[in-house]
């Protein structure tokens, strides 16, 4: 009798133990499914995020084909040749796209970093994160994109856009039309709120701009209290110092703002009087 019961624990402690070894392997293979979710996560942004959170109106404008202009101030094609540009693999979960269109959004709407988290449901310190490597990565690839013109046929090519707009071939040697813009900011604390403020009563920061015939930036220049004078950012700027464009020969054409120059740039600027139809041409000899 003993022995029965002896031969009957020994079975049940079998079944346990083979009970047990089961419940192991199928743990085991649910931690490998799971890890190979999580793989797949990581690799493809529109899974790892937009399914997720398929009811945050931002991320449908993106993934479900709708017009991004009125939040990200980009069109769709825009944004994505914006990816393709950047082409920076990400070793986390949100992956490139997801954090293009948070950077976007946070400037094109210019909110804080709290609204943009509540936006996209997402940490402060990640969008914080995710803002600063965006513009990391866009600086990187910058020198790519904005650039003068650098061998003879792009030369060639900017002097003939500028002849068929101006309707003259006087404008062939025409390399550029440089401009100011104000960008908007939040006015820093005194003594130096008053620095910031522009003509236009609000405060600004600079940004000089060249653009080629198509409206292109070819080269740009920020960081001037929105109260300097565009002829001085001009003169600190590294074109002037630098003096490398536009090549000898050409011009840069300028509006009132600028002097007119002939070295160390060659910059060309409406008349102050303009002379106006023969008859008043005659006038004036």
């Amino acid at each position: 009798m003993e022995n029965v019961l002896v031969i009957l624990t020994l079975q049940q402690l079998l079944e346990l133990e083979e009970e047990e070894v089961q419940q192991r392997r199928a743990h085991r293979r649910r931690m490998l499914m799971l890890s190979a979710y999580w793989h797949l996560v990581a690799s493809a942004e529109t899974v790892s995020y937009a399914w997720l959170n398929r009811a945050y109106p931002l991320l449908r404008l993106f993934f479900e084909g709708e017009d991004t202009r009125p939040d990200f101030r980009l069109s769709r094609v825009s944004v994505i040749g914006l990816l393709q540009l950047l082409d920076q693999e990400r070793h986390h979960g949100w992956g490139p796209a997801i954090e293009v269109l948070v950077f976007l959004f946070w400037l094109a709407s210019g909110a804080s970093y709290r609204v943009v988290s509540r936006a996209f449901d997402m940490p402060r310190t990640t969008v914080h994160n995710v803002v600063h490597r965006v513009c990391g990565d866009l600086l990187q690839v910058m020198p790519r994109i904005i650039r003068v013109p650098s061998t003879a046929e792009e030369v060639r090519e900017v002097g003939d856009g500028f002849a068929r707009l101006a309707g003259h071939g006087a404008f062939r040697k025409a390399m550029g039309a440089i401009d100011g813009c104000h960008i908007r900011i939040k006015a820093p604390g005194e003594p130096h709120a008053q620095c910031y403020r522009n003509r236009k009563l609000f405060s600004s920061i600079q940004l000089q701009a060249v653009c080629n015939h198509a409206g292109a930036f070819i080269d740009v220049f920020a960081g001037f209290p929105g109260s300097v004078h565009d002829a001085r950012v001009l003169r600190s700027s590294h074109l002037y110092r630098c003096a490398t464009y536009p090549p000898p020969g050409a011009f840069l054409l300028g509006d009132g703002g600028y002097p007119c120059l002939e070295r160390p740039i060659s910059l060309i600027t409406p008349y102050k009087n303009p002379v106006r139809g023969v008859a008043q041409h005659r006038l004036v000899l």
